[in-house]
């Protein structure tokens, strides 16, 4: 079965496709928007369009298949941005039509978690789930992922970026800001607001910025203190989410997994609680349509469609409002760390 998976919910479209569970390609394109901005919608939404038809040739030609070969289309239905979303519906639902195929809604958080696990050889996981968009710490349970801890504002990668734009650092922001700390010899001291289970990240950003425009405090010092804040917040929910659950693996996920600093971190809290972990390849951990692919095959193969005149877009779509009924399929095929890719992970 051949699965062409379009990725369209922030600034990164990408097409990806997957043979029987396996990924034959997975090519990516990243909106930049200006200078010291963040992402606009309808912005992206252009870019988007203006290359998704030849992404799609691209893909097609790297994978040596022909459009008729498709058997099945998935597409990130949400959460996101809905100009951005609505490019790669509309391309996923004209190859839907001219090749009378099916379609196959996927929640673009869900498919994160799937191709980690499905990476990391992962079967019942405790998940972080960490992003521009995304933060939220999972593990599955009656047929969906259930939070065990989640953002009430912004998201991690979303408050770096922000704190990077307010202090001339640019976008993305997360690289950014982690590279300026490594010239810090000191901390100051941020809020860390941690509400049970639950973070808000926007104090913590709103007291850096301040600091940085009083003059209190260098800026090699600020990103150190606003990045160790920050990822000590999720090792706190994430430490007694383990202790929880009782999960022996704990996989993370999301665009912000390339972290080194949060590896160490997390490293730190496995060897600790002697559970395994396991972090997303470098290429399959931001936003790519091999993820969509392969979250549609697994879906497709449990019956989950979508007609054309049903397939819309979510803006807001929770992930434990999804129902996963492929999750023990992926039991089934995972051994130790065994990639589902033809290329190197």
């Amino acid at each position: 079965m051949l699965v062409l998976g379009v990725e369209s919910t922030a600034h990164t479209i990408g097409i990806g496709l997957v043979e029987d569970g396996r990924i034959l390609v997975n090519v990516n394109d990243t909106y930049v928007p200006p200078s010291g901005f963040g992402i606009h919608p309808r912005e992206a939404a252009e870019h988007h369009a203006r290359i998704a038809v030849g992404l799609l040739r691209e893909a097609l030609k790297r994978a040596g298949r022909d459009v008729s070969e498709i058997d099945a289309i998935a597409y990130s239905a949400g959460p996101g941005l809905g100009p951005a979303l609505r490019i790669g519906a509309v391309l996923a639902r004209a190859l839907s039509v001219k090749l009378g195929r099916p379609l196959v809604p996927v929640h673009h958080g869900v498919a994160h978690i799937e191709i980690a696990r499905a990476m990391a050889g992962s079967c019942d996981p405790l998940v972080l789930l960490i992003s521009g968009g995304h933060t939220m710490v999972v593990g599955f349970a009656d047929g969906r992922y259930r939070v065990f801890g989640e953002t009430l504002d912004m998201a991690v990668g979303n408050a770096i970026d922000r704190f990077a734009r307010e202090v001339g650092l640019g976008y993305p922001g997360v690289p950014a800001v982690e590279k300026c700390a490594e010239g810090a010899r000191s901390v100051v001291p941020l809020p860390m607001n941690i509400i049970g289970q639950d973070l808000a990240f926007s104090g913590l950003v709103t007291k850096a910025v301040e600091l940085y425009r009083k003059g209190e405090a260098d800026l090699p010092t600020l990103c150190r203190s606003l990045v160790e804040t920050a990822y000590y917040m999720l090792a706190e929910i994430l430490e007694r989410a383990l202790a929880y659950t009782g999960k022996r693996e704990l996989v993370v996920a999301g665009g912000v997994a390339r972290s080194a600093r949060l590896r160490q971190i997390l490293g730190d809290i496995a060897e600790d609680r002697g559970v395994a972990l396991k972090i997303v390849p470098f290429e399959y951990a931001g936003d790519n349509g091999a993820m969509i692919a392969l979250t549609g095959y697994y879906a497709y193969k449990r019956g989950v469609s979508a007609a054309v005149e049903e397939s819309f877009v979510r803006q807001r779509w929770r992930l434990d409002q999804v129902d996963v009924p492929w999750f023990r399929d992926l039991c089934a095929n995972t051994s130790g760390g065994r990639t589902p890719s033809s290329q190197s992970p």
